[in-house]
């Protein structure tokens, strides 16, 4: 069972570096070790992810600030994280220390990180 676990984990990351990606929005090899190879649950997590995301920088976009500012990205960090959205991650962990030590946080960034990562699953999920 590992083996192929294994293998598959090497095809999709051989894959995305043919495919130009190897840099994605999504570490889809990360991915796949979370949801050991199953391909139904990646496209449910995606799914889920990209949901979550839009609705936390919406939320962000709305005004929100103090402890819910710092509830959001905290939400999007982790969630960020347990796909495999890196460029995410580290939008959030900068807005997160801008926010720390100003007041203050780019969050233009994280949105363009968010929605990058949107567009990739939405192709990943139509393919």
């Amino acid at each position: 069972m590992m083996q192929a676990t294994a293998r598959q984990l090497d095809g999709t990351a051989q894959a995305a570096e043919r495919a130009g990606m190897p840099d994605a929005p999504v570490d889809l090899v990360h991915l796949a070790r979370h949801t050991l190879g199953n391909r139904e649950l990646e496209r449910e997590v995606l799914r889920l992810f990209s949901r979550q995301a839009r609705m936390m920088t919406e939320r962000m976009r709305e005004g929100c600030q103090g402890e819910a500012l710092e509830r959001c990205l905290h939400t999007l960090l982790g969630s960020a994280r347990g796909i495999g959205a890196w460029k995410v991650a580290e939008a959030v962990e900068q807005a997160q220390q801008a926010l720390r030590e100003t007041g203050g946080a780019d969050l233009v960034a994280v949105s363009a990180a968010v929605a990058e990562s949107a567009d990739f699953i939405e192709i990943l999920l139509d393919a």
